[in-house]
């Protein structure tokens, strides 16, 4: 049991932290996951809309690249467009309200999307890995190594 004591503001800031819960029936997540956030995610320290999208999306990438096979990289479609599916190289944030993605799309053609975190809506997706490339590409755990050693706010 937790002995702290805590003003009726902290105790509403508290309420309104991130918290990841999810549920799979597969053998990956048997029953409820619930997951520890990086230490950068557990603030309830202003943030704009930009940043909190991004680091939401870091896990998102990052959870759904480890149930990849090396034969697999992620890609990201795009849902209520005809824009196509991106190989995703990488993704920022420009505050306070854009997000942008960097890749390669289905012709191997350099591509980049700005997208206003009101309008956000993706769909990850496994691709097969190319074939000259000798390792899956795994961007998401790159992306989240920043938000797990991040001390910044």
């Amino acid at each position: 049991m937790d002995d702290t004591i805590a003003t009726s503001a902290e105790a509403a800031e508290n309420a309104v932290l991130p918290r990841l819960r999810e549920v799979h029936v597969d053998a990956a997540c048997t029953g409820t996951c619930e997951e520890d956030l990086p230490p950068a995610m557990q603030s309830n320290a202003a943030k704009s809309a930009a940043r909190w999208a991004y680091e939401r999306l870091i896990l998102y990438i990052r959870n759904f690249e480890a149930r990849l096979n090396n034969d697999e990289e992620i890609a990201m479609g795009f849902a209520g467009s005809d824009t196509g599916v991106i190989r995703i190289e990488g993704n920022g944030y420009f505050d306070p309200d854009i997000v942008t993605f960097y890749g390669t799309d289905e012709e191997g053609g350099r591509t980049q999307l700005i997208q206003h975190v009101t309008q956000l809506n993706v769909m990850l997706r496994a691709l097969p890995r190319p074939g000259a490339q000798a390792a899956p590409q795994r961007i998401g755990f790159r992306l989240a190594t920043e938000l797990d050693s991040s001390t910044r706010a």
